[in-house]
């Protein structure tokens, strides 16, 4: 008895020429992430230098780059020193990811929100205001006092109070910008406004939502440093002051090189997702 099965339709395959301009608009944006970071290398070493040869600092408080180097690869002890950094900045890595998780966080719910409700916008944006206008330093013990000393819900409320802010603006706007045309369709079929920001806002939002990571990343680890420095008592922070107050201005350049670093390869690895994810939603162009 012949088989009289309608054969499935075989899985559609990306357009040959759709492929080859997501994957140029990778290449292009992994080219332009490199040149950024050279060039903010090759910035912060012409001003490093120039700090430390022009200013007159003396050269047993200013360091060059050849005395981290020396510190942390050719010194006898460069081993011991570099498991001493690294323990360090693991736990300053640790802190700055339970900040900026926080800071986002709330930040996208706030925005969700403030998209669904006028008045929700209207009661919170002054409050958000009110945080970024404080500074955190004055603001600082009073969190300690309030959510417990050397706990990581301080790290989270001083870390994501410094994230929070501009994510809260940059995702706010990109909330705002969604295509009326689109929300229009959304309308004439019945859907709710939960609808409107789920199908189109949200993803519109993509660009936005990327530049607020971008920008939280380093104001991430800014709150952590702060908050090791008054509350943890550990990380990269506190060991900064310690080598400071010993006068270990080896170790202490090493610590500010390190965490510049890991801020700038965070920064640019964040670039790099966004370019990827961004050219195969066919949105390079708006990154």
């Amino acid at each position: 008895m012949p088989d009289t099965r309608v054969p499935s339709p075989a899985p559609a395959r990306p357009h040959p020429s759709a492929a080859s301009g997501t994957r140029r608009a990778i290449l292009r944006a992994l080219a332009q992430s490199s040149l950024v970071a050279l060039s903010t290398l090759v910035l912060v070493l012409a001003l490093w230098l120039a700090v430390v040869h022009l200013t007159g600092v003396s050269p047993y408080v200013a360091k060059g780059p050849l005395d981290v180097v020396d510190f942390l690869f050719l010194d006898e002890e460069a081993a011991a020193n570099r498991a001493e950094l690294g323990a360090d900045l693991l736990v300053t890595l640790r802190h700055s990811a339970i900040g900026f998780a926080s800071g986002l966080t709330v930040a996208v719910a706030a925005a969700i929100l403030f998209r669904l409700s006028r008045t929700v916008e209207s009661a919170l944006m002054p409050l958000a205001t009110l945080l970024r206008s404080v500074p955190l330093v004055a603001l600082a013990p009073v969190i300690i006092l309030a959510v417990g000393f050397g706990t990581d819900a301080s790290v989270a409320v001083i870390g994501g109070i410094v994230v929070l802010f501009p994510a809260l603006v940059t995702i706010a706007f990109g909330l705002r910008s969604a295509s009326p045309e689109m929300l229009d369709v959304v309308s004439v079929y019945g859907g709710s406004t939960w609808t409107a920001v789920r199908k189109v806002a949200l993803p519109g939002a993509l660009p936005s939502l990327f530049a607020a990571i971008r920008v939280s990343v380093p104001g991430a680890i800014t709150g952590a440093l702060l908050a090791e420095l008054l509350s943890t008592g550990d990380g990269v922070g506190r060991a900064a002051m310690i080598f400071a107050t010993q006068a270990r201005f080896p170790a202490l350049w090493a610590a500010v090189v390190v965490v510049t670093l890991l801020s700038l390869l965070l920064y640019q690895l964040v670039q790099v997702i966004e370019a990827v994810v961004l050219a195969r939603m066919g949105m390079a162009g708006r990154s």
